[in-house]
Order: structure tokens, then C-alpha cells, then sequence
């Protein structure tokens, strides 16, 4: 059984020609738990993003209005596991909704994805960042507006080199996901000159046997190092890190410093002024996973602005090619990669208090565009459908 979440119009007669925006949701995923948001761990969402669609769909009212709709509204969807998935999107589509963004995890993205083949959508995934995703499960008719983990890596990687840092010591943890971290590290570190002097797996147990594997001060032992990259999707491992390692050496990764799509933190390019206008309508600091969200719903309405009578086929090819760029509030007007559907964008990295840098680090070049410093480049995608 479907549940929607809440629809919300702009005031508007009711004979008016509406843009729609579908906001697809999973009810099981963990990561919008309770439990999970209020640990508040750096890389985590802070909670559902519709609040940041809405902003959106607020803020390119005008847009809207020029090229002839007199209203936006979001209609939300929350699919109540993954089997009702397939069933969520052909009752959006049956409404006519062919922009649909994707608040959902790695599998439910790619099951959607699936199921859309053959029909006249454009799905934007703006919470989940594997690169597989961008890879081997690639669709033309999808987009990405969270940074990938190999654009992550590559900023960490960016600014470890840029400070002569070259020498960190890695801890890994045991979950397939710490895998997908760690192996967008190595490429990173690979291609930046990183070169890490021990890689040590790190693990939270109950087993005494075990208890060294979640000993910080006895995993930095025993090794001089410049830094310590911990490698923690859940997060657990990664926050009792800082302050407790052997050296007094900084933590990068999954905590201390973290590369991340928005922060609040942010002071340039009118970010203040967009994160009080979502903590007004969401009562909370916008994150990444907000941010991704909200330049989805922007790029959607973009794409429909710019030429109104194109369909949907010719605005996922405007947004590919570039003929239609966006402004993301981060000195630039953003565009999609045409190999991948990636969004290009300016990463941050990020502490508790505060912003550190923003990537791509000056002095790190590109042919056509910084940006693509970060992530998989043209030449080296996995996607083999354009």
C-alpha cells in the first residue's frame, strides 16, 4: 500500500496549469531513522528533504510563471519497502508526473531505475552516492545531484596533496559500504599521490577477542603518519576518533574533515540566505542530502523553464549537454556530465564548527572544467550509456 506523504500547491485557481515534481521515498530506510538521525554523524542525512523541494519549487516561482505554469507543487510518495517501489512510480507516472526525484538508497535507486526503462521520465537520485550508480547501472534517463563517493575521495585526496599530507594512515571498517569507501579511496590516492603507510581494519564488537579492533590508541600505534583517514559508512567507529589517536595528527573521511555537497557553515554566493530559508519551512540546519534534493527540484524546473514546449526526452538532453545550467549558490552555474549524468559541482570539506576548503583545491587543473577533477572523468566512466 502507497502512503502519500503530503501534497503541497501553491495558491493558484484550480483550472491552472500545474509543474509537478514527484518526490519518491522508501519507509524502511534506516537511514531516516529516528535512531539515525539524531546521531547526527557528519555523512548522514539529517532527515526526509521534501521541506527542500518545496524550497525549490519557492524559489523558481518566477521561472515557473514566465514560461507559462502559474504553480508548482510536490507530490510525495513513500513506497512502503522495495517491493512496492515499481507500484509508487507507475502511480506517479499514471498522474502524469514525469519528474520524479529519488529519496531513496543505492538498490531502491537502481530497482527504479529498472523500471522506468522505456518510459518518458526523468528520475534525479539526490541521496544515494555510490558510483555504481554512475557506472554499470547507468540510465539516460537518469541524473545525479549527491556527489558520488569517488567525487568525495577525490576532494579529500585534493586536499590532502594541496597540504602535503601524503603519508595518512587508513582504517577501514568491515561493512560492504566501508569496502565502497575504501576503494574510492584508493583510486583517489592512486591518482593524487596519496600513499597511505598502513591500511589497519578497525571493527566494534562485543567479543573481547576482538576488543583491539576498536581501540583507537592502539590502532594509531607503533607508526609515524600524517594524517588519519577513517573509512566508516556507518559512522559508529569514525566519531570517537578525533582527540584519541597515538599522534596528534588531524582525521579526514568519515569524520573531522568530511566532503560534503552543503554545509551550514557555508558564508559565499547567497548560502546563507538559501539555509535560513530552509531551516525557516524545515526547522532544522540544511545538509547535503538537503542540498541535493533541492538542486534537483531546481535542475527539473530549469530544464521545463528553458523551453517549455520540449519534452522530456529533449530536457534530459538539454540538462546532459549543458545547454541548461543551474545555480547551485556556490559561485557557479552547475551542469550534468554527459557520460554519467553527475552532476559538477564544487565539493566542501567541512568540520564541526566550521568550512576548511572547498575542492577542487586551486592548482589541480582539467582540459575543459576543474570541476571534472572531481569523480569519474569522460575517459575513464563506466557508464556505457550516454
Amino acid at each position: 500500500m502507497l502512503v502519500a506523504a503530503f501534497v503541497v500547491c501553491f495558491s493558484a485557481p484550480l483550472a491552472a496549469r500545474e509543474f509537478v515534481v514527484g518526490l519518491l521515498s522508501l519507509a524502511n530506510d534506516e537511514r531516516y531513522s529516528t535512531q539515525t538521525t539524531e546521531k547526527g554523524y557528519p555523512d548522514s542525512p539529517g532527515g526526509r528533504s521534501a521541506a527542500a523541494a518545496l524550497v525549490a519549487l519557492e524559489d523558481t516561482s518566477f521561472a515557473l510563471q514566465s514560461a507559462g505554469w502559474s504553480r508548482g507543487r510536490l507530490v510525495v510518495v513513500e513506497a512502503p519497502d522495495m517491493a512496492g517501489l515499481p507500484v509508487a512510480l507507475e502511480g506517479l507516472l499514471k498522474q502524469g508526473i514525469q519528474h520524479i526525484v529519488l529519496e531513496l538508497p543505492a538498490a531502491a535507486v537502481a530497482q527504479v531505475t529498472a523500471s522506468a526503462r522505456g518510459k518518458a521520465v526523468l528520475l534525479v537520485n539526490a541521496a544515494a552516492p555510490e558510483d555504481a550508480l554512475r557506472a554499470a547501472q547507468c540510465a539516460p534517463y537518469l541524473l545525479h545531484t549527491l556527489p558520488s563517493h569517488a567525487m568525495q575521495a577525490d576532494a579529500l585526496a585534493q586536499t590532502l596533496a594541496a597540504r602535503k599530507w601524503a603519508r595518512p594512515l587508513l582504517l577501514v571498517g568491515p561493512s560492504p559500504q566501508d569496502q565502497l569507501l575504501l576503494a574510492a579511496f584508493s583510486r583517489s590516492a592512486k591518482r593524487f599521490g596519496i600513499k597511505p603507510v598502513a591500511q589497519r581494519p578497525f571493527k566494534l564488537s562485543n567479543d573481547p577477542r576482538e576488543r583491539e579492533l576498536g581501540n583507537p590508541r592502539l590502532l594509531t600505534a607503533g607508526l609515524d603518519y600524517d594524517g588519519i583517514v577513517v573509512l566508516d559508512a556507518v559512522g559508529e567507529f569514525a566519531r570517537d576518533l578525533p582527540y584519541r589517536s597515538v599522534l596528534p595528527r588531524p582525521v579526514f573521511g568519515s569524520n573531522g574533515l568530511v566532503a560534503q555537497a552543503w554545509s551550514p557553515w557555508f558564508e559565499r554566493y547567497g548560502a546563507p540566505q538559501l539555509s535560513r530559508r530552509f531551516f525557516k519551512r524545515a526547522g532544522r540546519a540544511m545538509g547535503s542530502y538537503d542540498w541535493a534534493t533541492w538542486i534537483a527540484t531546481r535542475a527539473l524546473v530549469e530544464a521545463a523553464a528553458s523551453d517549455p514546449k520540449a519534452d522530456v526526452l529533449q530536457q534530459i538532453k538539454a540538462l546532459k549537454q549543458g545547454s541548461v545550467a543551474v545555480d547551485g549558490y556556490k559561485g557557479q552555474r552547475l551542469s550534468f556530465r554527459a557520460w554519467d549524468g553527475q552532476l559538477r559541482q564544487p565539493v566542501l570539506l567541512t568540520h564541526a564548527n566550521g568550512l576548511a576548503e572547498v575542492a577542487p583545491i586551486e592548482g589541480f587543473l582539467h582540459p575543459r572544467s576543474v570541476l571534472d577533477t572531481l569523480g569519474f572523468d569522460a575517459a575513464e566512466t563506466g557508464c556505457k550509456t550516454p
